[in-house]
């Protein structure tokens, strides 16, 4: 049996974020509290909206695209918070595979394997809920 744990996981960006408060339940189990995409000049509301719905034991910032400037506003803005910067390495492909488990396909859709659509709306959010996968299923 593992422990409860909840993480805060930062898809950086240049100019938007993706934001997935994650729990890890008693059972292992993973539940979405909070998932969105922001604008990076609206990110810090972004993040107090999510401590609001509960503190995470740690915010996982991906490490790619725009992680300095996140980094940066996180340690000047949120001293407090534990930080963790992980690799990305194929979170983009995986997010868009559990975008279409959460956004059923239809139409001419479900015709074509989902590896080969992409997304009508940006995935970033999801892409920060893989981050936070990893981790909480990591240790």
């Amino acid at each position: 049996m593992t422990a409860e744990k909840t993480v805060l996981a930062i898809d950086p960006g240049t100019a938007k974020c993706g934001l997935a408060l994650v729990r890890r339940g008693a059972e292992s189990a993973l539940s979405i509290l909070m998932r969105r995409i922001a604008p990076v000049e609206a990110l810090a509301d972004s993040i107090r909206e999510a401590l609001a719905v509960e503190t995470p034991a740690i915010v996982i910032v991906g490490g790619g695209t725009g992680s300095k400037q996140i980094v940066h506003l996180l340690r000047e803005s949120f001293p407090g918070l534990s930080m963790l910067v992980v690799d990305e390495k194929d979170t983009s492909l995986q997010a868009r595979e559990r975008y279409w488990e959460y956004h059923v396909r239809r139409g001419w859709r479900r015709l074509l394997p989902s590896s080969l659509q992409v997304p009508p709306e940006p995935i970033d959010d999801f892409v920060a809920f893989i981050l936070a996968e990893r981790v909480l299923t990591e240790g």
